[in-house]
C-alpha cells in the first residue's frame, strides 16, 4: 500500500509539476524557433537557433530526470557532439546545431505541451472528484442548509433526494474514482512519459546497448584469448613435456633391447606408466575446453562433479535443472570452476557453498566462502577474466571480498 501510495505521488508529482514547465518550454521553443528561422537569412537567426537548442537541452535535461522516477530506471544522458579542438568562436556558437540530439530537444519542447496538458487535466479530475466525493458529507451539509440551492445531481438523475441519497451518491462516485486514480494517474504520466523516452533517450539507449554489445564483444575476444593462452601453455609445460621424455624413453628402450632386455622392459614399463600420466593431464585440459558431463548432462551433473573434485569442502545447491544455452551454461561452468580453483588454492576457506537458482529471465551463481577474503575484479586479478567472459554473455560478475573474509561471488546471466 505505501509503494502504491508513492507511485501514486511521484507520478502526481510529475504531471503537475511538469505542466507549467512544458507550458514554459513550449512558449520559448516556438518563439525562438520562429525568430531564428526567420532572421536566419541576415545571420541573426542563427545565434537565435543556437541558444534555443541550448534553452531546449537544459529542460529536456531537467526531463529526463524526472523521466527515472517514472519510468524507474537510471536517466541515460545522450552525448551531445562537442566542437571541434581549436576550433573558432563562430563554430562554437553553431556547435549545438550539430547535434542531431539538440533538434530532438527542441522537437520535444514543442510537441511535449498537448501531452502535458492532457496528463494534467487527467491527474486533477482523478484527484478532484474522489476528495470532492468522499468529503461530501461534510460540506454538502452546509450546501444544503443554503436557500434555493437544493437541487443536487442525483435528483436530476432521478435516483431521489435528501442528505442521505446524495451523501450515499457521492460517495460512491468519490470511492469509485479513488479506486481508479492509481491507474489513471500512472496512465497520464505514461503518456507524457512515452514522448519523453522517445525522443530525449531513445537515441542515448541505443547508443548504450550499442557500446555494451561492442564491450561485450571486446570481453569475449579477450577471455578467449587468455584462454587460449593458458591453454597453450599448460600444455606446453605438462602434455608436450611428457611426450619429449616419453619419447626419449622409447629411444633408450629400442637401443637396449639388444645388450639388455631386461633394461629395456623396465624402460617399457615407466614409459607406459608416463602415457597413463599424459592421458590423464590432457583429460584435465580437455575438461577446460569443453567438459563432456557439461555438454552431455547439463549443469547440475557439472557442478556436483566440480564440487567433488574440490580439495575444500564444498555444500551445493543447485535449485534449477533445466538446459540451458551452450553459451550460458559454458559461462557459469568455468566461473564455478575457475572460483573454486581459487577457493582451494588462495582463500584458505574450511568451507565453501555454491547455489545455482533461476529467478525470473536470470541464472543466478552465488558461490562463498569463509576464508580470508580480498578476491578483486580489477584488471591483474584472476576474476578479471571471468568478468570479461560474463560480459560476452551479457552477464555480470558481483565480487563482495573484505580482507579478512568472507567472500561472496555472484554471477548473473541472461537465461530467457
Amino acid at each position: 500500500m505505501r509503494s502504491l501510495m508513492r507511485r501514486v505521488l511521484l507520478d502526481t508529482r510529475y504531471t503537475l509539476v511538469g505542466f507549467p514547465t512544458a507550458v514554459i518550454c513550449f512558449v520559448l521553443m516556438i518563439a525562438g524557433f520562429s525568430a531564428g528561422v526567420g532572421t536566419a537569412v541576415v545571420w541573426i537567426g542563427v545565434p537565435l537557433l543556437a541558444g534555443t537548442l541550448l534553452v531546449a537541452r537544459g529542460f529536456a535535461d531537467a526531463e529526463r530526470g524526472w523521466l527515472s522516477d517514472v519510468l524507474k530506471r537510471p536517466p541515460v544522458r545522450p552525448r551531445y557532439k562537442p566542437a571541434p579542438p581549436g576550433a573558432g568562436r563562430f563554430r562554437r556558437l553553431v556547435n549545438p546545431m550539430t547535434s542531431g540530439q539538440s533538434w530532438l530537444d527542441l522537437l520535444h519542447g514543442i510537441l511535449n505541451f498537448p501531452f502535458a496538458i492532457l496528463s494534467f487535466v487527467l491527474t486533477v479530475v482523478f484527484w478532484a472528484i474522489p476528495l470532492a466525493g468522499l468529503t461530501w458529507p461534510v460540506y454538502g451539509y452546509i450546501l444544503m442548509r443554503i436557500p434555493g440551492n437544493d437541487t443536487e445531481l442525483p435528483e436530476l438523475l432521478g435516483l431521489g433526494k435528501g442528505y442521505l441519497v446524495n451523501s450515499v451518491f457521492y460517495l460512491s462516485v468519490g470511492l469509485v474514482f479513488a479506486m481508479l486514480m492509481p491507474i489513471m494517474v500512472r496512465g497520464a504520466a505514461l503518456l507524457r512519459a512515452g514522448l519523453g523516452r522517445a525522443l530525449l533517450t531513445g537515441v542515448a539507449e541505443l547508443q548504450e546497448r550499442i557500446d555494451d554489445l561492442a564491450e561485450g564483444r571486446a570481453a569475449a575476444v579477450s577471455a578467449e584469448a587468455n584462454a587460449l593462452r593458458k591453454l597453450e601453455r599448460d600444455i606446453h609445460d605438462g602434455p608436450q613435456q611428457r611426450l619429449v621424455s616419453l619419447a626419449m624413453e622409447l629411444s633408450r628402450a629400442q637401443r637396449q633391447l639388444a645388450k639388455d632386455p631386461e633394461a629395456a622392459q623396465a624402460t617399457i614399463k615407466s614409459a607406459i606408466s608416463a602415457t597413463r600420466e599424459t592421458l590423464d593431464e590432457l583429460r584435465a585440459l580437455s575438461r577446460g575446453i569443453a567438459p563432456p558431463i557439461l555438454s552431455d548432462r547439463g549443469l547440475a551433473p557439472a557442478l556436483a562433479a566440480l564440487a567433488g573434485r574440490c580439495t575444500v569442502p564444498v555444500d551445493l545447491d543447485v535449485q534449477t535443472v533445466e538446459r540451458y544455452q551452450a553459451a550460458v551454461e559454458n559461462a557459469i561452468y568455468f566461473v564455478c570452476a575457475e572460483t573454486l580453483t581459487n577457493v582451494a588454492k588462495h582463500s584458505r576457506a574450511t568451507v565453501c557453498t555454491v547455489q545455482l537458482q533461476r529467478i525470473g529471465d536470470v541464472l543466478m551463481l552465488t558461490i562463498g566462502d569463509d576464508g580470508v577474503g580480498g578476491a578483486s575484479v580489477a584488471k591483474g586479478h584472476g576474476l578479471a577474466g571471468l568478468a570479461d567472459r560474463l560480459r560476452a554473455v551479457d552477464g555480470e560478475l558481483i565480487v563482495q571480498s573484505p580482507n579478512g573474509g568472507p567472500t561472496l561471488i555472484v554471477a548473473e546471466v541472461p537465461c530467457g
